[in-house]
């Protein structure tokens, strides 16, 4: 129960963060999306059930948080970082602490389809059919200022992991 309340105080953290904190620090207008990290590097380290579940709160969140910003209708964001957590889920066996990579890919290719279905919904519906604009003006440098930024956060991501894994042994063998 006090691991889920950590994860869900992270997840939140991350949200006020991402409402608040990374708008400051934009790019052109860009900012990275620390929401698909958390819920990128959560599923890597715990598993497809864990990462479809915080996925899905982490999206529902961002989604009552941001409300209809964007043109996005409540519940999308919460579908697409579902997937995204999830299929970082399957990941979960082949997972190194150690290796960056699988986590940078992850995150890049979550943000990547985060990005064309925010493209399919914003502009594509509303009939501008610039692709190619979309994707140079906003959704790839979003991916890599995300990739820049799953570079540091994961490893505070990893830590918070570590200790709690500590903890969940600590509370099983208390019970043996």
């Amino acid at each position: 129960m006090r691991t889920k309340l950590i994860l869900l105080g992270t997840m939140l953290l991350c949200l006020v963060l991402q409402c608040s904190l990374l708008p400051a620090f934009a790019i052109a207008s860009v900012t990275p999306n620390l929401m698909i990290i958390f819920t990128a590097s959560f599923g890597l380290m715990r598993g497809r059930r864990a990462g479809l579940l915080l996925g899905f709160l982490c999206g529902l969140a961002t989604d009552l948080m941001l409300g209809s910003q964007g043109g996005l209708f409540i519940g999308l964001r919460a579908f697409v970082y579902m997937y995204i957590g999830y299929f970082s889920g399957f990941c979960c066996h082949i997972f190194y602490d150690d290796d960056i990579k699988m986590p940078v890919l992850l995150t890049a290719a979550g943000d990547l389809s985060y990005g064309f279905l925010f493209y399919i919904s914003q502009f594509l519906l509303r009939g501008r059919v610039d692709l190619f604009f979309y994707l140079r003006r906003i959704i790839l440098p979003e991916v890599v200022y995300t990739v820049l930024l799953t570079v540091i956060c994961y490893r505070l991501f990893l830590l918070l992991n570590q200790k709690l894994d500590i903890m969940d042994k600590r509370s099983v063998g208390s019970f043996v």
